[in-house]
């Protein structure tokens, strides 16, 4: 009996044991939650390598990951970056970068016994060719196309030769397309050795459910008083597939972080008037900005169509709908009513001058002398959108019924919309342009007609010689003052042959939980947590 007691005695112990074990590290993981940072990414992640970091759902974490030669304060100011300076030549064609000698790649065993080294020139220019390597086959290989060479001169300077001047070069530079990765990495997988020199390193990537980046502990930026970023641990990134999940998640506290407003939860977070409701305002932050993002409807020229190639319709298409109350009532006035053009606010080249105010009398006009003109008693087009959209779509489809517009909606999954209307085989099609870089040449090359889809990013296939000219003048004109001028004429031709349909200018628009702190928004709405704290609740 006594030998039983000593068992039992034993045993218990040991569960004690290891439920103390247990219990202490659980009551560890729950003191340190508050240094992991949650966001969801509903459209997943396709790539972690940043040659293929086209859309915001794979810009923002490749942005954790990595560094390039400059980089966007929040008010779009370029920034030393791996470069801490530069020069540009008298004719703006040669551009020298000046690195840093204290940045060092994350820790991997590539790099041998010390696992580590430091950054130097031929990194950078590895990493700038790859984006032109045809067995890549980058979509931000454009980024490269004024320049004719990329040398090391030595260790740590890095000269470009640009073929023609481009005053939106150190711009372009920026974009996480240019981030520098090191030469051992045309031996490895992105999806499994992603090695950067960001404020974050990866640590697993488990297919549709959960991305980990921790803190690189070797990161080279500091903070005003010196402290070292990133101040997070652990950034944690899952893929529920829709928005409204993703909201729920967020309501219940489980997720940190949520960007943009959904029609599937904005009326139960914001009032009409875009303020938050009172349920949440006690524990939800809202950041809202300016964002360089031009909602719209492209119409594709080269369309068989009639409707379509008529400059009456597409004109009167821009008169027919009440952007204002489009805002006000299906975005909860978030938002700014696009009639002044296709740049956005926040550029240099927005109009003054409004283009396409609600003349619904206007609009019935061109209709009529539409059908006065070809005998066609019904005009009828077909929008193409995704179901995100849809209510939109649906709003303007109404309003264009009125006028003597027949109007058919065509809902589609968002990959397959982008596919067709790369394809030419959209009429018209709802789409956005989110600036890449600050400068409005970047809203312009969409109309440039060397820049036809799906070779480039001209998806109504917009020809128009004395566009091209300006277009051409522009991007080899250095004086700021005078390409801004050039761009309001060139956005005034594209007004008046209305290629386009804007919608509206955009806001960024961010909710955080309330003990998120240092978030920062911008008008890329670019997603940089090295700054960000997080407190515990």
């Amino acid at each position: 009996m006594k030998f039983i007691n000593k068992i039992r005695i034993k045993y218990l112990v040991i569960f004690s044991l290891i439920f103390a074990f247990i219990s202490c590290k659980n009551e560890t993981k729950k003191n340190r939650e508050h240094l992991v940072f949650r966001y969801n990414e509903h459209a997943n992640i396709t790539s972690l390598d940043p040659t293929f970091a086209k859309d915001q759902r794979n810009i923002w974490p490749c942005n954790q990951l990595y560094n390039g030669l400059v980089q966007l304060d929040d008010s779009l100011t370029i920034q030393p970056d791996l470069a801490k300076k530069w020069s540009i030549s008298e004719d703006a064609k040669t551009y020298t970068f000046f690195l840093r000698d204290d940045v060092f790649f994350h820790k991997h065993k590539i790099f041998g016994k010390n696992k580590t080294r430091k950054v130097t020139s031929e990194d950078v220019v590895f990493s700038l060719k790859r984006l032109t390597d045809p067995k890549i086959a980058s979509p931000g290989s454009w980024v490269m196309q004024n320049v004719s060479t990329i040398s090391a001169e030595n260790d740590s300077v890095v000269k470009i030769e640009l073929s023609q001047p481009f005053p939106a070069f150190l711009g372009l530079l920026s974009m996480k397309y240019c981030s520098v990765i090191p030469t051992e990495m045309k031996k490895l997988d992105f999806r499994e050795n992603p090695i950067g020199t960001g404020p974050f390193k990866f640590k697993r990537w488990e297919a549709n459910e959960k991305l980990v980046f921790r803190k690189n502990n070797l990161y080279f930026e500091t903070d005003k008083n010196s402290k070292q970023l990133p101040y997070l641990e652990a950034i944690a990134i899952t893929f529920l597939p829709d928005k409204q999940s993703e909201f729920l998640q967020f309501a219940q506290g489980n997720i940190d972080f949520l960007s943009g407003l959904d029609p599937s939860y904005k009326d139960e977070l914001l009032s009409v008037r875009g303020k938050l409701r009172e349920k949440y305002a006690s524990r939800v932050n809202m950041l809202t900005a300016p964002y360089l993002n031009t909602e719209y409807l492209g119409i594709y020229l080269d369309s068989k169509t009639d409707e379509v190639n008529a400059e009456k319709i597409r004109q009167a298409i821009n008169y027919g709908f009440n952007r204002e109350t489009m805002i006000t009532y299906l975005r909860n006035g978030i938002g700014t009513p696009a009639n002044q053009g296709f740049i956005p606010k926040g550029l240099p080249g927005f109009s003054s001058k409004i283009y396409y105010d609600y003349n619904p009398e206007k609009a019935k006009k061109l209709i009529n002398d539409y059908k006065e003109n070809t005998g066609n008693s019904n005009p009828e087009i077909s929008i193409s959108t995704n179901a995100q959209y849809l209510d939109l779509c649906e709003y303007i489809q109404r309003e264009l019924q009125k006028i003597g517009l027949t109007v058919n909606i065509d809902v589609m999954p968002p990959s397959t919309l982008r596919q067709q209307r790369s394809a030419g085989k959209l009429d018209i099609f709802r789409a956005s342009w989110i600036a890449d870089y600050p400068d409005a040449e970047n809203y312009l090359s969409l109309f440039y007609s060397e820049n036809f889809s799906p070779n480039g990013p001209n998806y109504t296939h917009f020809k128009n010689e004395t566009f091209d000219e300006l277009y051409e003048e522009a991007i080899n004109t250095s004086s700021a003052e005078k390409r801004v001028l050039l761009y309001k004429k060139m956005d005034s031709i594209i007004m008046k042959n209305a290629p386009v349909v804007p919608l509206y200018y955009d806001e960024v628009i961010r909710f955080t939980q309330k003990n998120i702190n240092g978030l920062g928004i911008n008008p890329i709405n670019l997603l940089d947590l090295k700054r960000v704290k997080k407190e515990k609740n």
